[in-house]
């Protein structure tokens, strides 16, 4: 039986290819799509090794945070903490709002700017 790729080793072998193969051969224009391509498919990289755990600590965070059933996406979360935000329900002197809004920060910028100088002063 013949195992395809996984989806990682597809977008591994296809930046592989732009970095080793395409990119030095390419000026101008060309070069810089190139490299602009490289970037994105790092970042696609970075959301399948990092998103899926984060999200889950996320939505964990959350339901402690908003006191809600367990379960429920980190998306439907961030509804009900905008909702009582704006309601002033829930303002920065809640406990553990500001926690929760750095480690969220963290973990986004680990995904798509991981050489910004602040996450190394974390």
């Amino acid at each position: 039986m013949h195992d395809a790729p996984s989806q990682k080793e597809m977008i591994e072998a296809v930046k592989a290819f732009i970095d080793n193969t395409a990119m030095p051969s390419l000026k101008g224009h060309a070069a810089f799509h190139a490299r602009v391509a490289s970037n994105v498919l790092a970042t696609v990289l970075r959301e399948m090794d990092i998103r899926p755990e984060a999200e889950s600590e996320e939505a964990q965070r959350l339901t402690d945070l908003l006191g809600a059933e367990p379960g429920q996406s980190a998306a439907i979360l961030n509804q009900k903490l905008c909702e009582q935000i704006r309601s002033g329900d829930i303002s920065l002197t809640t406990p553990g709002l500001l926690s929760h809004l750095k480690t969220t920060t963290i973990s986004q910028l680990s995904v798509d700017q991981p050489g910004y100088s602040g996450l190394k002063a974390r």
